[in-house]
């Protein structure tokens, strides 16, 4: 499947100057260990995989001498391949199940960065904030890896057409075709249920049916329920699994911000705190903080007491709820539509860098989101359906006086005096 990381790994790879190792990011199964292989075969005349996980003995290897030419010469001898700076990709995949192979990242920075070496965890997010764990800073690169987006998943389906039309309409801010409007929007939905973890998109494209899809996600929520007990203690993995599970739950109330007493009776930051950023460290949940000034630099106005959560991938959350497919592909009214389609605004911004933020007024007016684009304050309004009334946009619009806002729906492009009004199918140009 075609990537959009695949440009920044590129980017990476031509350095002259400075280039680290990298360090890929990314919840399990979103691609990490496809991607670079596939990276490594196009790029690359030959490759160097070790999974630190599986391959106990490599791993044993680490704990002595750490030293790059050390390192490099027992990699030589295990694989039989010789190593050449510039031709060879080295993966040290599952990197967290060994800490000091995520250490010799910063010595092959510092005497060895004539090679490529490229590392990946499912958990690196959770294994870095370990106390004992000795994080190489300012010796690697960082990317993050999310499940497919929208175009990504146009893409996959062999429609690129489709995406380029999408982008060219978003760029001049003109209608879609009808027609092509509501093919769109029908792929928008497919993809709100399949969502963008690789496996399902794979199922889904592969044979055409959607009732395949959730057996798929089932398996990638077990595994996400296998970590918690792998790499928290029992105690802290109740607490992980109880917060985790709470979700669909939090998403359905009218007042979305997370409450700790719906995951237990009496429940409180001090019970679930570290349980939360277990989630958003190992890349299982979006966190969305809420601001009640929108001003320039809209993050020193963060309420860190006060944030929702989603799920990092959108068939996930539709999976885990219960909602019915054909509630989704019909687009008929249901009140937990609404939180989906918050849900998938949630991940397109992620996936394009944006941090997530939601404004709230003290007379109860709330903006889904906000973003600040260079020193623009945006207001960001989602709505599930062609159903656009609304007054906290207003609210917002009359307050800070943005120079425009978006308003997500399922009607075609349009431009009004202060308002953009973009297809929920587009997000991802945002």
């Amino acid at each position: 499947m075609r990537r959009k990381i695949e440009e920044k790994l590129l980017q990476w790879k031509d350095k002259t100057e400075n280039r680290m190792p990298l360090l890929l990011y990314g919840a399990r199964q979103v691609g990490k260990t496809y991607i670079l292989n596939n990276f490594g075969e196009k790029y690359f005349e030959n490759i160097v995989y070790v999974n630190l996980e599986i391959n106990l003995s490599i791993a044993a290897y680490f704990s002595d001498d750490i030293t790059p030419d050390r390192l490099i010469r027992f990699l030589e001898t295990t694989v039989n391949e010789e190593i050449i700076p510039g031709k060879t990709l080295i993966i040290f995949d599952e990197i967290q199940s060994c800490e000091r192979a995520l250490t010799s990242l910063k010595y092959f920075c510092e005497l060895a960065p004539q090679y490529h070496v490229a590392a990946a965890g499912s958990l690196l997010g959770v294994a870095i904030h370990r106390a004992h764990y000795s994080f190489p800073v300012g010796k690697v690169e960082s990317m993050v890896l999310y499940p497919l987006d929208f175009e990504e998943f146009l893409w996959a389906a062999k429609e690129e057409r489709l995406a380029r039309e999408i982008r060219k309409c978003f760029y001049a801010m003109e209608s879609m075709p009808e027609a092509l409007h509501q093919k769109a929007i029908e792929l928008y939905r497919y993809y709100l249920i399949v969502g963008g973890m690789p496996a399902a998109v794979e199922t889904f494209l592969k044979s055409g049916k959607l009732v395949l899809v959730p057996t798929v996600q089932n398996e990638i929520l077990n595994n996400y329920v296998a970590d918690m007990a792998k790499y928290a203690t029992p105690s802290d993995t109740i607490k992980i699994r109880s917060c985790f599970n709470s979700i669909p739950a939090q998403l359905a109330k009218e007042n979305k911000k997370f409450q700790y007493k719906v995951v237990q009776k009496g429940g409180s930051t001090t019970l679930f705190g570290v349980s939360i950023d277990w989630l958003a460290q190992a890349g299982i949940v979006l966190k969305c903080e809420r601001i009640e000034h929108a001003i320039n630099p809209i993050a020193v106005y963060a309420d860190l007491s006060s944030f929702k959560l989603y799920m990092s991938d959108v068939g996930l959350l539709v999976m885990k709820s219960g909602t019915p497919q054909q509630t989704i592909l019909t687009g008929e009214a249901n009140l937990f539509m609404g939180s989906i389609t918050e849900n998938y605004i949630a991940q397109a911004l992620t996936n394009n860098g944006h941090n997530l933020f939601y404004w709230t007024s003290a007379h109860s007016a709330e903006l889904d989101f906000v973003l600040q684009k260079e020193v623009d304050v945006i207001g960001v309004e989602v709505k599930k359906g062609i159903k656009v009334k609304s007054k906290s946009l207003s609210v917002f619009i009359q307050k800070y006086a943005p120079s425009y806002s978006i308003r997500f729906s399922e009607k075609n492009f349009g431009k009004g005096e202060d308002i953009l009004s973009i297809p929920l199918y587009a997000a991802f140009c945002v």
